[in-house]
């Protein structure tokens, strides 16, 4: 395959920017045309829009974070077996995956549609934005088969060391769901309903664009459907490191969906401010994944080539540029704080204000401490130990977030700002854990795949 790279030689550092620099901008795109989505909705639906966007969109993220966890389970075994040159055991791989991610969406798909309504009124949505966000979210859920099929391919290409075909996928459904947010919110009127529309509709697209790619290379075997048999030790493998890399990203997403509960009991601005600042937090992490996605892809690779001191030193490479990146990017939002906020709700000087705070607090030194637990948590996940990971988000939402951030603002009578401090404690002590775990040798030992698997 063309666009095929060996991870295991050459300038770590260089292989590293090179395979990364694909992935930020493709999740600059994504990430992107997700923040379409509320600025437009703000613009023309307004806060309650804005708000019933930032409620769904939590729901959103965990089913998301579902099909990039269970489909990351196909990346690193992919590359543990691309490192240790065997065709075959990629290509049981990939038919594996392609099935498991198949029948794992229909059931993401049906157990999204029963919980939605029910957790929207947990988390109190405003009664003026509860409707928005239903339509919002039973659209998005029924989209569920395209999120899965998408990453799954994108997961096989990133385990082969192609990092460029999910950006064009990625560029191809920015445009679509960009033109068709200011067509259907804008003229047609469709609210929220039609930003779902459009995020739906550009996901079928990149899975479709992606399909045809894979058939076209035929990569390691025909896109056939008799290619697609599920083989027992392979499955077993995927989700060993799919299911708590799965866990580790619903774990954090629904500690933020809860964060949301607590923050919807200030009221709609709150709300609103809040939804609006953790999409620029977001958005401002971009780089930080890239270069983690980038971590696991060529961990996975080494730690199949026996090159653990490769191993090494790509983690300690990912943790320079993830640091360096990540205060770029953290200098920005602090200087332009207000500006940012602004493009999303111009007029409302309460979310303005709110929202500033939120980037304040929530974007600082703090991401600092999120970069450096991410990379160890990327390099966790391409060795096969994705449980360290998953350990690790427990960490973080269960022991910090959650209880920190009730405690100062209903305990301690902080308010919703008590809420903000919580999130930027959160990532200190899963951050020593993963630290620890690195510098403990024993992880040189551990292989995902069988010394019998690559002779």
């Amino acid at each position: 395959m063309r666009k095929e790279q060996d991870l295991t030689t050459g300038n770590v550092s260089k292989k590293l920017i090179k395979f990364a620099v694909p992935l930020l901008l493709a999740n600059l795109l994504q990430s992107f045309y997700s923040i379409v989505d509320m600025l437009v909705v703000g613009r023309f639906v307004g806060e309650t829009g804005l708000a019933a966007i930032s409620n769904a969109s939590m729901i959103s993220f965990i089913i998301n974070s579902i099909c990039i966890g269970v489909t990351m389970g196909g990346t690193v075994l992919v590359a543990q077996y691309k490192g240790a040159d065997d065709e075959e055991g990629q290509s049981e791989t990939v038919g594996t995956l392609f099935s498991l991610s198949f029948f794992a969406s229909l059931l993401v798909t049906v157990s999204g549609l029963l919980v939605y309504r029910p957790l929207f009124q947990i988390l109190r949505v405003p009664a003026g934005s509860m409707q928005n966000a239903c339509d919002y979210m039973r659209i998005i859920c029924c989209g569920t088969v395209f999120v899965f099929g998408y990453n799954a391919v994108c997961s096989v290409m990133k385990g082969l060391g192609d990092s460029k075909s999910s950006l064009y996928f990625i560029a191809a459904a920015a445009v679509v769901n960009i033109l068709l947010d200011l067509l259907l919110v804008g003229p047609f009127g469709m609210g929220t309903a039609g930003a779902a529309y459009a995020t739906v509709f550009s996901q079928g697209i990149s899975l479709a664009i992606s399909i045809c790619c894979l058939r076209r290379k035929t990569f390691i075997f025909p896109f056939r459907l008799k290619n697609f048999a599920v083989q027992p030790e392979k499955m077993a493998a995927v989700l060993k490191v799919g299911l708590p890399t799965a866990v580790q990203m619903a774990v954090v997403n629904i500690s933020y969906l809860m964060i949301t509960g607590m923050l919807n009991q200030f009221g709609v601005s709150v709300a609103a401010a809040s939804g609006v600042g953790l999409k620029v937090n977001t958005f401002a992490g971009m780089p930080c994944w890239a270069v983690g996605q980038a971590v696991t892809a060529m961990a996975g690779q080494n730690m199949g080539a026996g090159r653990t001191d490769r191993v090494k030193k790509t983690t300690e490479t990912g943790l320079r540029l993830n640091l360096l990146i990540t205060l770029m990017a953290v200098v920005l939002v602090q200087l332009f704080a207000g500006q940012i906020i602004m493009l999303f709700e111009p007029q409302n000087k309460e979310v303005i204000a709110d929202g500033i705070l939120y980037l304040r607090i929530c974007c600082g030194i703090n991401s600092l401490v999120y970069a450096a637990l991410y990379t160890f948590d990327s390099f966790a996940i391409g060795i096969g130990a994705a449980n360290i990971a998953m350990v690790n988000a427990l960490l973080d939402a269960a022991v910090v977030r959650l209880p920190v951030s009730w405690l100062l603002a209903f305990t301690a009578g902080m308010g919703f700002p008590g809420v903000y401090v919580g999130q930027a404690l959160s990532p200190l002590l899963p951050f020593l854990v993963g630290w620890l775990y690195f510098k403990n040798k024993g992880w040189e030992s551990k292989r995902l795949i069988q010394p019998a698997d690559h002779t």
